[in-house]
């Protein structure tokens, strides 16, 4: 029996969405280099349309296909973002801790008038699950500070500096900044988690999305369906 790459059907259906003209943002993942190597194969829209990532691996693909990259600081809007994540909930809050470059793809998100998740149906929960942790990142300075903070917002939390792989240290953010995982036992009311953690001085940006994607294309054996969030139907 063939295998189906629900990933692959995903994003699929992103490509629907794009049209020529479009200036679309690009988050990181295997379901979004799927969707590029889908826009590679139309030369129309692969000319057509202006594209910035939040990822150094999306951007050397898409370099690699022939497109052309425009950079987040000559940009105020983006027409559509797509992105994966490594969870989202019912209400479409996501976390995306794994990469550690939430920040900037944050910052595309604000942008786009359309925020979409993509990926594969192992994604979706009833509600958000402490599988994943919380992530923040913080200026160098801050880390005593914050580290303290923490203990006392979230006494039976586990906050860990994230530490490198490949290299002695820890890990260094593309804005000099360090990351720390937050693993909670239990999930602290979803609404409260962003104000309480960036009101700590020295934390820049967290890993949750809070009430940012407008939909999400799920793909599993089911085949693939869009779903919106209660307060989207509401509003639509």
């Amino acid at each position: 029996m063939e295998t189906i790459d629900f990933k692959l059907e995903a994003a699929k259906e992103a490509l629907k969405y794009i049209r020529e003209g479009d200036t679309v943002g690009l988050g990181a993942g295997s379901t979004i280099a799927h969707l590029v190597r889908l826009i590679g194969e139309m030369p129309a829209l692969k000319q057509g349309v202006t594209v910035v990532t939040s990822s150094f691996n999306t951007r050397q693909l898409l370099l690699e296909q022939g497109f052309w990259v425009t950079d987040t600081a000559l940009l105020s809007t983006l027409d559509i973002y797509f992105d994966g994540c490594d969870q989202f909930d019912r209400e479409l809050n996501a976390l995306k801790s794994g990469g550690g470059i939430h920040t900037q793809e944050k910052l595309l998100a604000a942008m786009a008038q359309r925020f979409i998740l993509i990926g594969d149906g192992s994604k979706y929960v009833d509600r958000l699950l402490v599988t994943v942790p919380v992530v923040i990142e913080l200026i160098p300075a801050s880390l005593l500070l914050v580290q303290r903070e923490l203990q006392r917002l979230y006494p039976d939390a586990r906050p860990q500096l994230r530490i490198s792989n490949k290299k002695d240290g820890a890990v260094i953010t593309e804005n000099g900044n360090l990351l720390i995982d937050i693993w909670f036992a239990a999930f602290p009311p979803v609404a409260e988690i962003n104000p309480q953690l960036k009101a700590i001085p020295g934390v820049l940006e967290t890993s949750l999305f809070y009430q940012m994607a407008q939909e999400a294309i799920i793909a599993g054996k089911n085949g693939v369906t869009t779903v919106r969030p209660a307060r989207e139907r509401a509003a639509g």
